[in-house]
Parts: C-alpha cells; structure tokens; sequence
C-alpha cells in the first residue's frame, strides 16, 4: 500500500509530456479558468486569450518572493524573465529570503502580502495554518487552465500523479508543489571507495558500517540541532514505515490515539536513539544550523549526512571536486518488514501559494503556469540537480551529476513504493513539538520512550482541541 499513487513513481517521472488529446478544446479550457475563482487581487482584469487565460493586465506588477535555500534562488529569476517576456510592460520584483515566516508574517497580517511565495525552509509558514485562516487562494482554475507548452491540455495533465497531495486540504489544492524530493543518506562514493565501504541493506549493516567509519576516526552522522534537527525524522518514519507499512504513518498524520506507541514506531526510535547513545554523531552537532552540519560533512568531517535531495545544490559553492556525492536509500529494521529496502520517503515539495489577498492574484497564478512549462522544469533540474513535478521534462539526463544520477536510480529502484507524512504541514504546535523533541533525542538528552510519549501527548492535545482546523489522510 502507497501514500502516493502508483504512479508517481520513476516510471511517471521519466514518462513523455506529448500531448494528450482531450474532449474539451482549448477554448473549453479558458472557459473553465477564467474567472472561476473568487480570488482575483485588486489588480486590474486583462483581456482574457491562449496564451493569458487568467486574464491578467499586460502592465500589472508581480511581486514575487521565492525561499534561497538548496535551490538558490536563480531558477525562479530564470522564470520571472520568462513571465516577463509575456507582460514586458508589468514591473516584476523578486526578493530571495532565508526566513519566510518571519518576514512574511507581518505582510499578511497587514494585508500586504506579495503574489507568489515559495513556502519553504526551515522557518515556512505552516501551511495548514494558512489554510484554515483563509490566507491562500484556491488553485483549482490553474489546474484547469492551458498548460505554457500545448493548449489542449490542462496544467493538472502535465503533473506527476500525487504531485498535489501535500498541499491538498479537503479536496481544494490550496498550493503547488514543485520540486519532487527523496530524503536519504548522502555520502561522498570518493570516501567510500577510498576505504572499501559499500551501501548496507539493513539497519544492523548501517550500525556495523558506522563503527568502521569511527575506527577510521571520522564521525559517521552530523546533524543540525539548532535548526533542523528534524532532518533526522525523515530516517526514524523511513524505519517505521518499512518495519509496519505506510498506515502506521497514516495513523500519527491523523492524530490517532497511540499512534505515537505503535511498535515499529517504538523500534525505530530506539534505532535513532542507539546512533546517540553508541556515540556515533559529530561531536558538538546539537550546536551546529543545518549549514555548518553540512559544511562539516563536506569537508570530511563526518561521513553520513540525512537531507532531502536539495543538498547537492545547497553545497555546492564548498563541496570539493571529486567529492561524487551520492545518496543511500534508509535501510530497514529487518528483511521482513512490510515495504522493502529500497521503499523511499518521497514527497513533493517547496510549496508555491498565492495569497488570497495579493495584489495581483491572477499574475501569481500565471507566474505559476510558467513555472510548469518545459522550458522552467528543463532549467531547474540543469541548475539545480533535482527533479520538479512535470512529467518527463528531462528524461534520464543527469546533467554530469553523481548525485542526480543516484537520486533517479533509487526512484527507479522504489517502483511504486514510495511513503510521506504530512502532520509538520498540517499543525504548527505538533511541528514545534517534534523539533524541540527530536532535538533532544538525537544529543541523548532523553530517550526514544521519553519521546515518543511526549510526541503522543502533544498529538492528543491538537486533536482534543476544537479550535485547531483538523486534516485527514
């Protein structure tokens, strides 16, 4: 059993983009975007054609505020230029920031907020949180509108199946998700074929591999604790999810009573706390932002770091040549579990919005349509060495990348297997709590029973408390 549907998978990844012949003509798909949504913005309406099925005024600025993090910010100037060849005249401002919630914030609760916001990095805005406050516009006339590349078919046609769950709340897609993101362990293969190591297949093979890297006087696992301990989740879910399949993830994203207690839960915690108490994490980690943890494992200073697959292109500026990074899926508790070895946390990501309030609602939702065209997904995977959620937009190309190239192996090697969880998106208390939680987990400063009660305890008082908007799988 998937969270994802079958196919979103390596075989819908590298699938063709031809055009699909449909029943609706491509006027029939400006009828059914244009002027379908309450969200307009203030801006004035524009004529409303093929190529402009929002309607958007040729002269209307755009204000666009993109997230400079793994992916730079480069990719989205690269498609502010492409929307700025459709409306030369329009004015289009672009801020690259670290922090979104908190510079954000204000703007929103001003009423002021920008057009487009890439929400993401470690200090996002919580996007269930946006949703139950109105705060964002339905993208449902986006998903109906001609796509950039063939107007007789639909933007929702060009995406990856499941590419929308996550920012999918009660059937009503409220975001969009751009870049498709696997989260394992990377590891330079220059290292390990320096001292013979080769990629486990189990939880014990990964222990017995990190003795050797400790022998050989390298730390085997860095983490950020200040800023994204939570990083190092991703693993503990991955072991749970393949000891006791994806419904036991489900059961946690429901805020189910005793999800939290469930036994491949329970192993999988005491997995991750065992890396603590044998002593196998940087020295000083639980000090360290995400950046200077992987700074430290670029420069050889540990051996294993946990990431999603945005870590090449967030260091790439440091990591020194012939470091060949790849990724290790998370091996399994044991070979008996419910999903096999090669089962991936895949989700995705980096959620685009616009607010309901923006100025110019329909040059947001325009900006977007952009971003979908081949050209937009072609150069974010050339620039980025990561995938994006339209389908086939690069085939097998690796663009030179070790790191791109292992990515879409382990894809290929998940099939159908592929599992998320949803609960740090959904509820902002439950997130704080699980950072503040794995954090100490990981330093040894409690236990894997300490934890998980106190995971528990906080997911009990979210779905007590009817004040808190409530989402289900």
């Amino acid at each position: 059993m998937n969270t994802l549907p079958p196919s979103f998978s390596r075989r819908a990844l590298l699938r063709s983009t031809a055009a699909v012949a449909l029943a609706v003509p491509a006027a029939g798909l400006l009828a059914a975007c244009a002027g379908s949504s309450g969200d307009s913005g203030t801006a004035a309406e524009g004529k409303v054609t093929a190529a402009n099925p929002f309607g958007v005024a040729e002269d209307a600025a755009l204000d666009v505020v993109v997230f400079k993090g793994g992916y730079s910010d480069d990719y989205a100037k690269f498609d502010e230029k492409l929307y700025a060849k459709k409306f030369p005249k329009a004015k289009v401002s672009h801020s690259g920031i670290t922090e979104i919630g908190t510079e954000l914030q204000p703007r929103f609760v001003a009423g002021d907020p920008p057009d487009v916001v890439d929400n993401s990095g470690a200090k996002k805005m919580v996007l269930g949180t946006l949703v139950a406050d109105g705060q964002l516009a339905n993208l449902s006339d986006l998903l109906k509108a001609p796509s950039a590349d063939d107007p007789d078919t639909t933007v929702e046609d060009t995406l990856l199946s499941g590419a929308l769950d996550p920012a999918t709340f009660d059937g009503k897609v409220m975001g969009l998700p751009y870049v498709f993101t696997v989260s394992g362990f990377w590891y330079s293969k220059t290292l390990f074929d320096k001292h013979g190591w080769t990629w486990p297949t189990t939880w014990d093979g990964l222990t017995a591999l990190a003795a050797k890297i400790k022998k050989a006087g390298i730390a085997p696992f860095a983490y950020g604790g200040t800023t994204a301990p939570d990083y190092f989740f991703s693993p503990l879910m991955a072991l749970a999810a393949k000891q006791g399949g994806v419904d036991v993830i489900k059961a946690i994203d429901n805020l189910e009573a005793k999800a939290w207690q469930a036994e491949p839960v329970k192993a999988a915690a005491e997995a991750i706390a065992s890396l603590a108490s044998s002593g196998y994490f940087l020295k000083g980690s639980e000090g360290l932002d995400h950046t200077q943890a992987q700074t430290a494992w670029v420069q050889g200073k540990a051996a294993l770091y946990h990431s999603g697959s945005f870590i090449e292109n967030e260091m790439k500026a440091i990591t020194p040549d012939g470091f060949d990074m790849v990724f290790g899926t998370v091996p399994p508790l044991s070979k008996t579990g419910s999903l096999p070895q090669t089962a991936l946390h895949a989700v995705a990501g980096e959620i685009y919005v616009v607010p309901a309030k923006a100025k110019n609602v329909r040059g947001g939702k325009e900006y977007l349509r952009t971003m979908l065209s081949k050209e937009a997904a072609v150069n974010f995977t050339k620039t980025t060495h990561a995938l994006t959620v339209v389908k086939g937009a690069t085939g097998e190309e690796d663009f030179g990348s070790t790191a791109l190239g292992s990515v879409t192996k382990a894809i290929d090697a998940a099939g159908d297997d592929l599992f998320s969880y949803l609960f740090p998106s959904w509820y902002a208390d439950l997130a704080t709590t699980l950072k503040t939680e794995i954090a100490n987990l990981l330093a040894g400063r409690t236990d894997a029973a300490v934890f998980l009660s106190k995971m528990q305890a906080k997911a009990d008082a979210v779905a007590a408390d009817s004040s808190i908007t409530k989402f289900k799988r």
